[in-house]
């Protein structure tokens, strides 16, 4: 079998710019299959637009009239002592609540404990030092699940603390929504999570969310984006991949740090800082 060449490099079977182009229609193909259920397709389409975002909390906290001030994604929230966490989704609302959307198509990616922890985490960063606890913000943690984890057949299943003695509700202003993405019916969110499952726009409900999605798959700007995204996603990958090779050889304790280097390709400083932030 002939070897293919490009400037003198044998590169197997294709050349380097074949590999390259190779790629590129592998994630073209990729992107037609995306959908709104999965998470990095999401956070790309709501990024910095309010309109989307503010259309899926006015349905499924059942408040038509709730408007969105600003919207963010990918929000890393930093626990210097243990773990950190990032958000898919972190808007704020004209009432100055915070809510948290998160896109799971893993049940165990939402797990009661996750949407507590970042509950938890979402309030130990909205209060500045001496701050009065009154002046916390109502916070909302929404997991939008591909399946019925909690498997009552329902479209919601809100989560809020109460007295066990009245049922009475302790209102302290936090609130956890688990949403259904399997359901299906003639109503808004029967709708919507119709929407969320689909793979081409034109098969939506919604507009507002239909235009987003046709952008990003139909349009050449939007192509573009998303490939760079996926391009960026798979360099993380291998980055991170990376660091556990970095943090193995630290751990063995017979490598130095420029041995480290080589092998791994990450740079002195990260290194450096990986030996500090692990303790090794």
């Amino acid at each position: 079998m002939e070897i293919r060449k490009q400037k003198g490099k044998q590169v197997g079977r294709l050349t380097v710019t074949e590999q390259i182009d190779q790629k590129h229609q592998e994630d073209l193909q990729r992107l037609r299959g995306f959908r709104l259920l999965d998470d990095d397709f999401l956070t790309k389409c709501f990024e910095g637009d309010t309109a989307s975002i503010e259309l899926v909390l006015q349905i499924v906290l059942e408040k038509p009239d709730l408007k969105v001030l600003d919207v963010r994604t990918q929000v890393f929230v930093e626990n210097l002592l243990n773990r950190s966490v990032r958000l898919d989704i972190l808007a704020t609302d004209s009432t100055g609540a915070k809510l948290n959307v998160e896109v799971q198509r893993s049940d165990k990616g939402a797990g009661r404990k996750r949407a507590r922890y970042n509950s938890s985490m979402m309030d130990a960063n909205l209060l500045k030092k001496g701050e009065d606890f009154d002046k916390l913000p109502e916070t909302w943690v929404i997991f939008i699940t591909e399946n019925d984890v909690m498997g009552k057949g329902l479209p919601l299943y809100p989560v809020e603390r109460c007295f066990l003695g009245t049922g009475e509700r302790f209102e302290d202003g936090s609130h956890i929504l688990y949403v259904n993405g399997a359901y299906r019916g003639d109503t808004p969110i029967g709708k919507l999570m119709h929407d969320f499952s689909c793979t081409d726009a034109a098969d939506m409900y919604y507009g507002t969310l239909a235009d987003r999605v046709r952008f990003f798959k139909e349009s050449k700007e939007g192509i573009e984006i998303m490939c760079r995204a996926m391009e960026d996603m798979r360099n993380q990958t291998l980055k991170e991949g990376m660091k556990e090779v970095a943090l193995r050889m630290l751990a063995a304790g017979k490598y130095a740090l420029e041995e480290i280097v080589n092998i791994s390709g990450l740079s002195l400083e990260e290194v450096k800082q990986l030996k500090v932030d692990r303790g090794v």
